[in-house]
């Protein structure tokens, strides 16, 4: 062995061995948060929404009572954001993640609360084990807010910078009209181009919600009304969320009534326990053929 090979071989022996931290696949990152189908929904399905996160005690205790901010969506897609004056956000909707959203994000709150205020915030794209968002805040229901534009990334007078003006202006362009529906929890509708659709994240097992959409199609009441089209559903961190194309022209508080009274046909096929009928397993084998990949 040559001089230079024994010395490339002394050297990497005296290199510092990274251990690789395993990837683990989690089905329902959100499992145990009272809003999970909200969690998901901002996740999947808003473009321009934020809510306020309580920190618990015991972070509190160690980084001080901080205001945190979730946000659908940050610049660049970025995991979080500390503000000058001690603020956080924290991105749902990021490039890098692991098999365990929920391990993301509470990874990118602690790192962003030990960050210099104002400063860069560093995150891993694979955090190994260590605290969740359920260890990490103080559960509840979101008050969630809809924009209608990113402005809530900045401070008071950033807009005036025309860079900025110019970044927002491209970002804002890309949302879709988005509206929050009070009929259901965690029911959205939107606008894209020559189409609109309400999409619903379901909050109960998959299997128990899918029998009960079953029954609802062999009935003949799966859909919103006349003029409305069950597309299909996809499956979002654990749960169905089910989806119906509609009218363009007719505006989201016109579905506020036809998507209450399907929630309520909904809710009652819930309750039936009876293995479904021979009607009710073709419905529920059509149901699984039309499964979507919109997110």
């Amino acid at each position: 062995m040559s001089k230079r090979r024994k010395s490339q071989r002394a050297a990497a022996d005296t290199t510092p061995r990274r251990d690789k931290v395993r990837d683990v696949f989690v089905p329902r990152p959100f499992d145990g948060l009272v809003d999970e189908s909200e969690w998901i929904a901002l996740r999947e399905l808003v473009p321009a929404a934020s809510a306020p996160l309580r920190l618990a005690p015991a972070v509190v205790e160690e980084f001080g009572d901080r205001t945190v901010t979730l946000a659908t969506v940050l610049p660049m897609a970025a995991p979080a954001i500390t503000k000058p004056d001690g603020r956080v956000l924290i991105g749902l909707q990021r490039h890098q993640q692991s098999g365990d959203v929920s391990r993301d994000l509470a990874d990118a709150l602690l790192s962003a609360l030990r960050a210099e205020p104002g400063g860069q915030v560093a995150v891993p794209p694979l955090p190994g084990p260590g605290p969740r968002l359920q260890d990490i805040l103080v559960d509840g229901p979101l008050d969630i807010t809809m924009h209608d534009g990113f402005d809530f990334w900045l401070d008071p007078g950033a807009a005036d910078d025309p860079t900025v003006q110019a970044s927002l202006e491209r970002a804002n362009a890309a949302i879709y009209p988005t509206v929050r529906l009070t009929a259901a929890k965690a029911a959205y509708w939107c606008q894209v181009p020559e189409k609109a659709h309400v999409r619903w994240v379901l909050p109960d097992d998959e299997d128990a919600a899918l029998d009960a959409l079953a029954r609802l199609g062999a009935a003949g009441t799966l859909t919103l009304g006349e003029q409305t089209r069950f597309a299909g559903m996809f499956r979002a961190h654990g749960r169905l969320v089910p989806v119906w194309d509609l009218p363009e022209e007719t505006p989201a508080a016109e579905w506020e009534e036809p998507v209450a009274q399907f929630a309520k046909r909904y809710a009652e096929a819930l309750t039936v326990t009876d293995p479904l009928d021979a009607a009710g397993r073709r419905a529920r084998q059509g149901l699984l053929g039309r499964q979507l990949t919109l997110r």
